[in-house]
């Protein structure tokens, strides 16, 4: 497989720079693989398209303000910093703007008691830095400090409404530096709602780092290698998802990353291991999924790994197909985008 099959041209003014205002109200393709059909609804629609016995499986990872700014000190040139992952206490790889400004041995000031320095660089391009402070637990300076990491395609500055929006209503573990955007369009009513038609709800979590984003420059798609990133599936979801397997029901996915996350966890009975680890898997053409059998999911870059696990489950022709649909329709594409239901 080449990466130049999976490319494609998203018209700019398709590209939502911000969310609907109502959560469930955007737009929602659905896609059926057995009679290649193609149906427009609005996202509240999805319960509809949910059945008695089902499980739908969400990412409970949470955003939290991942964007920072600093000095570097004796130069005084302003630098960036998205935080990635936490290596140590207060050891993060983290990447940084403009990269070729910031060297090992460089320390950079965020505020008055907040700071790092930078003590090695990593094989992506990043460096590890190590910060001190004083007091405060890191994440409630974060909270403060730090600004919403909002994607490279929007193209604007983080505003207060991000801080709600760019996370989902199910939003529990603290870790991800970019939302599971399929997740954005779920309400707490939908949810309930759901949850009395029958449908169990079931938590994992994938940490959305770099490995989910990071552009594919191999034409090779074999030679492309994710960055890890950290999962959890505790005992009680794996047996929950197990038992619904065993009933013949359907594993639901919200997201590309909840699909990467059951994936990695697979057996060679076709079941969930529960436990936590770091994961790299690279889904895409003809890779057969293992446990998911329906997937909720935005629209996604040209040639990026979330395309291409969208392809490996519908087929490359069918969501060619089903991405120039959306853009005869005018539908809104990437992380404030419209959503996908391939069932």
């Amino acid at each position: 497989m080449k990466l130049s099959d999976f490319a494609f041209e998203v018209p700019d003014e398709l590209i939502a720079q911000y969310p609907v205002n109502q959560r469930d109200e955007s737009r929602l393709m659905v896609i059926d693989r057995k009679t290649n059909s193609i149906d427009h609804k609005i996202f509240h629609d999805i319960y509809d398209y949910l059945n008695e016995g089902d499980g739908l499986i969400i990412n409970e990872t949470k955003v939290f303000p991942a964007r920072l700014f600093g000095i570097k000190e004796k130069t005084d040139a302003r630098v960036e910093l998205l935080l990635l992952r936490q290596l140590e206490e207060t050891m993060w790889e983290v990447m940084v703007k403009p990269a070729r400004k910031v060297r090992v041995g460089n320390r950079i000031q965020i505020s008055d008691d907040f700071g790092c320095d930078v003590i090695d660089n990593t094989v992506s391009g990043g460096r590890v830095v190590k910060f001190d402070y004083n007091g405060k637990d890191f994440f409630e300076l974060i909270d403060v400090v730090g600004k919403s990491p909002l994607p490279p395609y929007i193209n604007r500055e983080p505003e207060e409404i991000d801080r709600e929006k760019y996370q989902t209503v199910y939003a529990k573990k603290v870790g991800a530096v970019a939302a599971p955007t399929a997740g954005l369009h779920f309400t707490k009513e939908l949810m309930d709602k759901i949850v009395k038609k029958g449908i169990k709800i079931i938590p994992v979590v994938l940490h959305v780092g770099l490995g989910t984003f990071r552009p594919i420059k191999v034409e090779d798609l074999s030679r492309h290698q994710m960055d890890s990133e950290f999962y959890e599936i505790p005992e009680e979801s794996a047996e929950q998802i197990n038992q619904i397997k065993q009933n013949n029901c359907r594993i639901v996915a919200v997201g590309t990353t909840t699909v990467r996350t059951l994936e990695t966890a697979a057996n060679a009975d076709n079941m969930v291991k529960p436990g936590s680890g770091w994961t790299d898997k690279f889904i895409y053409p003809p890779y057969q999924l293992k446990i998911v059998d329906a997937l909720i999911t935005n629209f996604h870059l040209s040639g990026s790994t979330l395309f291409l696990l969208t392809c490996a489950m519908a087929g490359k022709d069918t969501m060619r197909k089903a991405y120039q649909e959306a853009i005869d329709n005018g539908y809104r594409f990437y992380s404030y985008g419209d959503a996908m239901f391939i069932r």
